[in-house]
């Protein structure tokens, strides 16, 4: 009985290896291959995965399989961190569901360089990562004191890529045409906010702002060469400092109506 079995399945073993080897099993093996990485590589992005992979499949492919569904939209995750189940809520709010994800990252992230940064969160390039600053204009004119008026304010949430520096004096020129030219270039000095005047203004902490969920109503400003960005979906901080969240610019701007604005070095 034993010697039957095994050679019953050194028969069945010896099919299967001359199957692998016919051209049609083995392309419809590597096409299988290309499929995953492209799924993998769309979630990874917020893309479309199943647009992704029959663009890549041949028509009339043998071994092709049925294009994946688009990603659930976004929505309150049970067992996540307040601050994240805020951000969520408040995304939801806006109509930013389609592509908004969700990141947790090593505790040294910031003791790292840009390119395991963009590999924790599946970036698609170190371009695509931002942060969030909250700039402070120190010689503001003497009627602003606030932020109300969102083309003359005080406080600014100023979004940029870790790729590119902030330059002071374009921002200055940029907001005194903002606001009209009601006050002249000598009621605008750009400077970074103290820690304690960022942290009461956001609610967020160093390596945490976000300008999503912001304690206070702080006008938005929106580099313009994010909104150059392929794809168009960044990366920026989640109100913790080892939560990140990735959404469409396109999205972003629809919702938080920023300022895009030339504001860094060339």
């Amino acid at each position: 009985m034993a010697n039957n079995l095994a050679a019953r399945y050194s028969t069945i073993e010896d099919r299967l290896k001359s199957l692998e080897q016919h051209p049609a099993v083995a392309l419809a093996v590597r096409q299988q291959a290309i499929l995953g990485r492209i799924a993998a590589l769309a979630q990874a992005l917020g893309l479309d995965a199943g647009a992704l992979q029959a663009a890549a499949t041949p028509e009339g492919a043998s071994g092709a399989t049925p294009a994946a569904p688009r990603p659930a939209a976004l929505s309150v995750t049970p067992d996540a961190s307040p601050t994240q189940q805020r951000l969520e809520a408040e995304l939801i709010g806006k109509g930013c569901v389609s592509a908004a994800r969700f990141v947790r990252v090593p505790a040294d992230y910031y003791d790292q360089p840009l390119e395991f940064r963009r590999d924790c969160l599946g970036a698609a390039s170190i371009d695509h990562l931002c942060k969030s600053i909250v700039m402070e204009n120190t010689r503001a004119h003497e009627s602003v004191k606030g932020w109300d008026d969102p083309r003359h304010s005080k406080y600014y949430c100023v979004i940029v890529q870790y790729t590119a520096r902030l330059h002071a004096d374009k921002l200055k020129v940029a907001l005194c045409e903002l606001g009209g030219r009601k006050f002249g270039r000598q009621y605008y000095n750009m400077r970074l906010a103290p820690e304690e005047v960022n942290d009461a203004l956001t609610g967020y902490s160093h390596n945490a702002v976000s300008p999503i969920g912001l304690k206070e109503n702080l006008p938005i400003i929106l580099s313009s060469k994010i909104t150059q960005l392929d794809p168009e979906f960044f990366w920026m901080g989640a109100g913790e400092v080892d939560l990140k969240v990735g959404m469409s610019v396109k999205e972003f701007i629809e919702a938080y109506q920023p300022f895009v604005i030339d504001c860094t070095y060339d």
